[in-house]
């Protein structure tokens, strides 16, 4: 098993504590903590850093904890701007990243405000994962799409990773796992999707690779959980409930059905549910305190999972 954290995000203005930061990713390091991850909302009601380049100053605090997005939506971004700064990265870390993809599904009056209109919302997102791709391995680049074009470009240097870093990808739709399965080199399950869920994604997923003739072993699944723990049960619950209604703007049932929020105990056995469902890769997206949470999910639930 593997295990990510979430990178503390969450800051107001002048709140950011440059040593706290630092502090809490080495201590990561040193708990055994494979990556840190961060999440991408440019417009929203939390106040939240920008996932680029909280992920650039993670990489410059550690020595070997990956740093990822779960999810960037491509669609809001130019592939090429993306790709370079996403290359920069890879090469910066020494090859410690991760990139999460996703569309952004139709996000009511989101897409005017970068530009862009809302229909063929998919199909500008798998153009734009695939100029991406073409840039990171191709030399030089000619590409013909509908919304882009390049014409004997270059893009360099290239990743440190070869070919590029690890694509993730979600979705609940058959239509989205297809894509995941087609153009992603991981399966990452949402926060908000309750264990079972997850599980018949996974067992999807897993058909379509069978059927494509990729290597299940080869092709890693993850789950996103959001927890909290506390010695009062009850407590828990409602702080949980409290921080995702201030994260998305409002309360949002599926989130918190799935959200694991308890005594050690209650989050040993949600955890312990989402591996068994299929989960390679757990990312604790703790909710509170981030240092605090870190330091119990360590101590406290994640040696009760071997």
């Amino acid at each position: 098993m593997r295990f990510g954290i979430g990178i503390p995000q969450f800051f107001g203005d002048g709140e950011f504590d440059f040593d706290a930061f630092r502090t809490f990713l080495r201590r990561a390091e040193e708990l055994g903590f494979e990556s840190g991850w961060t999440q991408e909302q440019v417009l929203g009601p939390s106040s939240q850093l920008s996932a680029l380049e909280t992920m650039t100053y993670a990489a410059a605090c550690t020595e070997r904890l990956r740093v990822g997005c779960a999810v960037f939506v491509t669609t809001l971004h130019n592939p090429v701007h993306l790709a370079k700064s996403l290359a920069t990265l890879d090469q910066l870390s020494g090859g410690r990243l991760d990139v999460g993809v996703g569309s952004g599904g139709p996000r009511g009056g989101i897409f005017p405000a970068f530009g862009l209109p809302p229909e063929r919302y998919i199909a500008r997102f798998t153009e734009g994962l695939a100029l991406m791709k073409a840039l990171w391995t191709e030399d030089p680049v000619t590409f013909k799409g509908e919304f882009w074009q390049v014409e004997n470009g270059g893009m360099h240097p290239k990743p440190f990773q070869k070919p590029h870093p690890p694509i993730w990808m979600g979705g609940s739709a058959e239509a989205a796992l297809r894509r995941a399965v087609r153009l992603g080199t991981g399966f990452f399950g949402a926060g908000s999707s309750p264990n079972a869920v997850f599980a018949e994604q996974v067992r999807t997923v897993r058909q379509l690779l069978a059927d494509s003739g990729r290597d299940a072993g080869s092709y890693p699944i993850a789950k996103r959980i959001y927890t909290l723990i506390d010695d009062d049960a009850d407590r828990a619950r409602t702080r949980m409930n409290d921080a995702l209604a201030s994260i998305y703007g409002a309360r949002i049932e599926a989130i918190e059905s799935a959200a694991v929020a308890g005594t050690p105990a209650d989050l040993v056995r949600g955890v312990r549910e989402a591996i068994d469902a299929g989960a390679e890769l757990v990312l604790f997206t703790q909710v509170g305190d981030p240092a605090e949470q870190m330091e119990r999910l360590a101590a406290e639930v994640i040696p009760q999972l071997g």
